[in-house]
C-alpha cells in the first residue's frame, strides 16, 4: 500500500509554502450553503493564535467607501428570480443608505412599493445585532452590547460568539425557503448573479432542462460573469484554481457546464473541482419530472467532469436513477431528508472537511495535487464518503473509537454510489477533523489492539484503512480541530451526542444544542464507480427521449449530441474496471462488450 503521510496539523506545524495567503475562487451555484462551517472559524482577534484553517484561501478583505474593512467570500454566486428573498443583490455589506431612485418628471405621480419579505427569528435577530441593540436576556443568555465594529474592521466573528453563547434555538424547517433565508455572512456586492428569464418558484418561466441552462450564459449575464471572474481572479497572489457547485437535477446543469467549459478554455493551467449537487427529493414532483432530473444529472455529469480536474456528485439520495433506494441514514442523525435545509447541512459539513487538504494553513496540499492523486488514467469522476459526525466517545482515544467501529467503516455514501466490497481502491484521500483534546494513540479502554500498539495518529489511521483497502493507496490528513456549527444550523443529531460532537454513554437529557462535531471523510477513485455510471447509463438508454420527454429536446438538446454523451458515458465507466478480477460487473457493461 502506498500511503502519503501527512502530517498532523497544528499551529506549531512548519508554514505552507504559500501563507499567509494562499487564494481559491469558489463558484457556487446555489441551494447549498457551504459556509455553514467555513465562515464559522474566521476571527478578527489578534490576541489570539492563528487557527489551522487558512480563512484567505476562500474569504478576502475589502473596504467600504467609509473605510470599514470588510471581510467577504470570494464567491460569485448565481440563482434565478425570486430566489433571494430579503437578500438584497449587492449583499447589504456596502449600503450607504441612501435612495438612489431618483426620478426627474415633473407630473403627477404614484408610486407602488411591494411589502419586503417576512424574515425568520434568526433573520431577525441578525437585523438587531446590525443596529446595536440590546439583545434581551430572555432571549440571550449574554446581555453584553454586541459590537458589529472595533477598529473600523466589520467584525465577522461578533455574530458568531453573540450566537454562540445564545441559548435561544432555531427552529426554521417551517419557514426556510431558499439559501438566503439562513445566511449569516456578508456578501461582496459583486457576488450575485440573477438568472431573470427564469423564476425559482412558480410554475411558469422554470429553468428545468439542461439546455436552457447551457443558454443561458451569453450576452450581457456573460459579459457581467466574465468581468467578476477577472475582478476576484487578479486579486489573488497566489491562486489554485476553482471550485465550482452546481445543481445537478435541472437547468443549471446546463449552467455548470458551460462554465466549467469556459473555465477550462481561460484558465486549463488550474485546479477545477467541481461538485454536482442533487436533493433527496423534489416537492410536486412527477414521472416525466423525475425523467428531467435523471437527464440533467446524466448530462451535467458527463459535460461536468470532461472539463473540470475532478467531479463529484454530492447528495443523500439513494441513487441518481428513476428508482433510487432509500436516503442515506446515518447512526447519530436524525434529519428529515426532504428537507434541503437539513439535507444540506450534512453534505456541508461533509464539504468543509472535504476540502480541507488546500485550505490549511500548514501542511496545505494545493488542489492540483488532490485532483492528480485521485484522477489517474481518465477517472475524473470520483465519489464522497462521510462520518457525520465520526464516533469519537468522550474520553476516549482515536484507537477506541476505530476499534468499536469494528469491521465496518463508520463512513456512508453521499454521492449516491455505493463503496465496493472487494478491497480495490485507485486512489483515496482520507480527512480527518476533530482530534483536539484526544489521545491519537494507546487507551487501556478496549485492550491493547493492534491499533493501540501504533506510534501516531497517522499510523493508526492508516492502519485501520488499510485493513480494508490492503493494496491501494492512501493519502491521509489530520486536523485537530472540529467542524463549527453555528446557528441557525438545525438541531439535526441524537441524544447521544453532547454539544461537543461527542458520543455519550447516556442522552443528552439538558438537550444542548452541539456546536462541533468530528467528521471523517473519504474522496475515492475506485471500481465502484464504474458499475455506477454503467448503471446510469442504463437508465437513460432504456427509454426513447424523443417519445418519453419530446419538450426536453425542444429546448434545444440536439439528439446527436444527445447519443454522443451517452457514449461518453458508457466510455467513462469502462475506465473504472478492475482487471485483477475483484469486482463484479454490471449487467450493462456486460452488453457493451456485445456492442
Amino acid at each position: 500500500m502506498s500511503v502519503m503521510r501527512v502530517k498532523y496539523s497544528s499551529s506549531l506545524s512548519p508554514s505552507c509554502p504559500h501563507s499567509p495567503r494562499t487564494s481559491l475562487l469558489v463558484f457556487l451555484f446555489l441551494r447549498l450553503q457551504p459556509l455553514w462551517c467555513q465562515d464559522a472559524s474566521l476571527s478578527y482577534d489578534p490576541d489570539s493564535p492563528p487557527g489551522e484553517i487558512q480563512s484567505d484561501v476562500v474569504f478576502r478583505e475589502g473596504q467600504t467607501l467609509g473605510g470599514s474593512i470588510t471581510y467577504t467570500p470570494r464567491l460569485i454566486a448565481m440563482d434565478l428570480k425570486g430566489s433571494l428573498q430579503a437578500l438584497p443583490q449587492e449583499g447589504g455589506l456596502y449600503d450607504d443608505g441612501k435612495d438612489a431612485s431618483t426620478v426627474s418628471w415633473d407630473g403627477n405621480l404614484m408610486m407602488h412599493r411591494e411589502s419586503p419579505p417576512p424574515k425568520n427569528s434568526f433573520l431577525e435577530d441578525l437585523d438587531r445585532l446590525d443596529r446595536g441593540e440590546i439583545l434581551a436576556e430572555a432571549q440571550f443568555a449574554s446581555t453584553s452590547q454586541p459590537q458589529r465594529s472595533v477598529a473600523g474592521k466589520v467584525q465577522v466573528d461578533t455574530v458568531n460568539r453573540r450566537l454562540e453563547k445564545a441559548q435561544k434555538s432555531y427552529h426554521l424547517e417551517g419557514s426556510v425557503k431558499v439559501w438566503s433565508d439562513f445566511l449569516r455572512i456578508y456578501l461582496h456586492p459583486r457576488t450575485i448573479s440573477i438568472v431573470h428569464q427564469y423564476n425559482h418558484d412558480g410554475d411558469s418561466d422554470r429553468l428545468e432542462a439542461f439546455s436552457q441552462g447551457e443558454a443561458v450564459l451569453h450576452g450581457p449575464l456573460l459579459d457581467q460573469l466574465d468581468d467578476k471572474l477577472h475582478f476576484f481572479v487578479e486579486e489573488c497572489d497566489y491562486f489554485q484554481g476553482f471550485q465550482v457547485l452546481c445543481d445537478l437535477a435541472d437547468g443549471f446543469a446546463g449552467v455548470g457546464s458551460k462554465v466549467t467549459e469556459m473555465l477550462h478554455d481561460d484558465y486549463g493551467g488550474r485546479g477545477i473541482l467541481t461538485w454536482g449537487l442533487a436533493p433527496v427529493s423534489h416537492p410536486d414532483s412527477t414521472p416525466v419530472k423525475e425523467f428531467y432530473h435523471l437527464l440533467n444529472c446524466t448530462l451535467g455529469l458527463v459535460h461536468m467532469s470532461s472539463h473540470s480536474s475532478l467531479f463529484c456528485p454530492l447528495s443523500l439520495r439513494g441513487g441518481l436513477g428513476l428508482r433510487a433506494s432509500s436516503p442515506v441514514s446515518f447512526p447519530h442523525l436524525s434529519y428529515d431528508p426532504s428537507l434541503w435545509y437539513h439535507s444540506s447541512s450534512v453534505l456541508a459539513v461533509a464539504l468543509d472537511a472535504l476540502t480541507v487538504p488546500y485550505r490549511l494553513r500548514n501542511n496545505c496540499v494545493p488542489m492540483w495535487q488532490v485532483a492528480d492523486a485521485l484522477s489517474s488514467s481518465g477517472r475524473k469522476v470520483v465519489s464522497a464518503y462521510g462520518a457525520v459526525p465520526f464516533p469519537l466517545m468522550h474520553g476516549g482515544s482515536l484507537p477506541d473509537s476505530l476499534t468499536v467501529c469494528g469491521d465496518s467503516l463508520p463512513w456512508k455514501p453521499i454521492s449516491t454510489c455505493p463503496e465496493a466490497d472487494s478491497g480495490r481502491c485507485y486512489g483515496q484521500w482520507v480527512t480527518l477533523k476533530g482530534l483536539e483534546g484526544h489521545k491519537l494513540t494507546g487507551s487501556m479502554q478496549y485492550g491493547m489492539t493492534p491499533l493501540h500498539r501504533l506510534d501516531s495518529g497517522e499510523d493508526v489511521l492508516a492502519s485501520y484503512i488499510s485493513s480494508f483497502y490492503p493494496s491501494s493507496p492512501l493519502n491521509l490528513q489530520l486536523v485537530s480541530a472540529p467542524s463549527k456549527l453555528t446557528p441557525p444550523f438545525p438541531q439535526i443529531f441524537s441524544s447521544s451526542v453532547g454539544s461537543q460532537g461527542l458520543l455519550h454513554g447516556h442522552r443528552n437529557v439538558l438537550s444542548q444544542a452541539v456546536t462541533s462535531v468530528p467528521v471523517l471523510t473519504s474522496l475515492q477513485s475506485g471500481p465502484a464507480i464504474g458499475p455506477w455510471l454503467a448503471d446510469l447509463h442504463r437508465s437513460v438508454s432504456a427509454f426513447d427521449v424523443r417519445r418519453v420527454a419530446p419538450s426536453f429536446l425542444s429546448q434545444g438538446l440536439d439528439m446527436d449530441h444527445f447519443r454522443e454523451a451517452l457514449e461518453q458515458l458508457r466510455r467513462l465507466s469502462r475506465c473504472y474496471r478492475d482487471d485483477s478480477g475483484g469486482v463484479t460487473r454490471s449487467s450493462s457493461e456486460d452488453d457493451d462488450d456485445d456492442d
